[in-house]
């Protein structure tokens, strides 16, 4: 089971970012794993969680719509960005959207 980001209380941002594969894989999963250790490494970075099957999900957590706008022209991640249009996705649509209510539930084991 993939971990639930820990953000802190709203308000905050998060990154919707939705899409569909090709079937080329070639250097995919090392590529997401170097995006999201770089993402945590920037000003603002709250968080990822992330699922995929016929369709994927990745929700990123920030601060602020600045921290955003860094992240997005980071070179890194602009190439990675064109490799995703030239190989690895057939789709893909992002969304920001501002968080202000949160809550949790936690059973206990």
């Amino acid at each position: 089971m993939s971990e639930i980001a820990i953000t802190p209380a709203p308000p905050y941002y998060a990154v919707i970012f939705t899409s569909h594969r090709t079937k080329d894989d070639n250097g995919y999963s090392e590529m997401a794993g170097k995006m999201n250790d770089l993402a945590a490494k920037q000003p603002g970075f709250l968080g990822v969680e992330s699922a995929r099957e016929s369709v994927g999900i990745t929700v990123s957590y920030w601060s602020d719509l600045e921290s955003i706008k860094l992240w997005k022209t980071n070179i890194e991640h602009i190439l990675a960005q064109q490799k995703g249009k030239d190989i690895w996705y057939s789709e893909y649509k992002t969304r920001i959207s501002k968080v202000e209510i949160d809550y949790q539930f936690i059973k206990n084991a």
